[in-house]
Order: C-alpha cells, then sequence, then structure tokens
C-alpha cells in the first residue's frame, strides 16, 4: 500500500528518480527549497545517499530531517545499474561528458567475447575511478584538474562486482545489468571493457534501478515530490 502522509521534518528517506543533466545536488536543492519554504524554516535538512552523474538516471535517496544522519549508512549499500556501452570509440571522461577522442578496431569482437568479458569482471577487485570524477587530490576535485588539462594521479579503490550481464548486443552499442559495492564507477568499467576486448569503450546511457533494498520501481519524479510536500503540509502540522 503506498503511502500518504510524509513526516519531512520529523526524517524520511525518500525515493527519486533522478533526471537526466541533473546533478544530486541539484535535487537536494530543489527538494530542500520546495521544504524551506513549504514549513518556513531558512534551512531544512536534506542530503541524498549515493551520488548519481549528472548523465546518470535513476534511483537517487534523499534523506530529510533526522534521516539525515544515516545517509552514509545509506551509501554504503550495493547498488544495481543498468546501461549501454558504446564499444570502439573512447572520451577522457569514459563518458558523453566529453568529446570522443580515440577509435578502436571491433571487427574482431564477438558476441562470445564479449560475453566472457563480462564474466571476467565479477569478483572483489581494485578500480581506478575516472579522472574526471569528483575524488579529492590534494584538496581539489579531480575533474577540476583534468577540465585544466593537469594529470591526475588517482589510488585505486577497493570494489566488488557482485554479477555483470549482458542484456542486449546491437553493436557496436551493448546492454549490460551490474550489481556492485559502493564506490563503483561504471564508467571505469566502460573503459577497462574496451580494453579487455582489445579496443575502446564509452559509457553513453546509465541508470540506477536499485540502492540496498530500495528499487526504482518505487521511486517518483522531482515534480511528484514537490507536489507530495505542497499537499502534505496539513498533515504534517498535525503529527
Amino acid at each position: 500500500m503506498e503511502k500518504t502522509s510524509y513526516e519531512f521534518r520529523t526524517g524520511e528517506v525518500i525515493l527519486v528518480d533522478k533526471p537526466l543533466n541533473w546533478t544530486s545536488f541539484d535535487v537536494v536543492n530543489k527538494l530542500r527549497w520546495r521544504l524551506s519554504k513549504q514549513y518556513g524554516i531558512k534551512r531544512f535538512k536534506v542530503g541524498h545517499a549515493g551520488t548519481l552523474d549528472p548523465l546518470a538516471t535513476g534511483l537517487l535517496l534523499i534523506c530529510t530531517g533526522k534521516s539525515t544522519k544515516i545517509s552514509q549508512e545509506l551509501t554504503s549499500e550495493d547498488k544495481t545499474y543498468t546501461g549501454t556501452f558504446l564499444i570502439g570509440r573512447t572520451t577522457p571522461s569514459y563518458d558523453l561528458e566529453t568529446d570522443f577522442d580515440q577509435e578502436y578496431p571491433i571487427n574482431h569482437i564477438t558476441s562470445e567475447a564479449i560475453h566472457q568479458a563480462a564474466i571476467s569482471f565479477e569478483g572483489e577487485q581494485k578500480q581506478i575511478p575516472p579522472v574526471f570524477s569528483a575524488k579529492k587530490v590534494n584538496g581539489k576535485r579531480a575533474y577540476e584538474s583534468a577540465r585544466k588539462g593537469i594529470e591526475v594521479d588517482l589510488k585505486a579503490n577497493d570494489i566488488n562486482i557482485q554479477s555483470f550481464a549482458i542484456t542486449a548486443i546491437r553493436f557496436p552499442e551493448v546492454d549490460f545489468e551490474i550489481k556492485c559495492s559502493k564506490g563503483t564507477y561504471i564508467r571505469s568499467i566502460a573503459n577497462d571493457f574496451g580494453k579487455e576486448l582489445g579496443s575502446g569503450a564509452t559509457l553513453i546511457a546509465l541508470r540506477r534501478t536499485k540502492s540496498g533494498e530500495f528499487l526504482i520501481e518505487n521511486a517518483k519524479s522531482v515534480d511528484e515530490w514537490i507536489e507530495i510536500i505542497e499537499s502534505n503540509e496539513m498533515v504534517d502540522e498535525l503529527k
């Protein structure tokens, strides 16, 4: 049964379907502004659990009130993503944030090789984040240096890819579903996947479908949440 009232001030974890080209902070700021205005609270507590890149869509957990205290706990949960790799071309950011810079041969790649490559990525491993990422190096976000052409040296993270399934092949595009641990960069998987095939690859679509036990099927759009916030005031006042 769908929930009909929310205690945003006391604390809620709400599921947002993040739109394309929005940052995670865009979503937080939009909802915080609406909540602050609705309840007359200058700095309404709102945060998110698990950043999504602007070019990704899907499940974003937004915490309000006292629930912001558990945002780190929620961030640590495993995630599931679906998306698409483009085989044979690469970009500096490993996705479409930057322009294509190199092309690679693809005629040697078979469907069997694609499926075998996916299987080879499963398990615990070290992963180097993309230089176009929010990782901090010497106090600065890596992408700030990368955009200026400054070389960035990032340390590898420990990650675990529980499953990596190829769901469709429309060569040179390949659809996938990946279940992985926190801190996993699907863009880096795209880049490494291309190398594994003796070619190159770029992430051209990404959607988060699950975070911990939370599912995208239960998420609502930003506009839908704003409508709920606007109609929830009297219910919240009575709590």
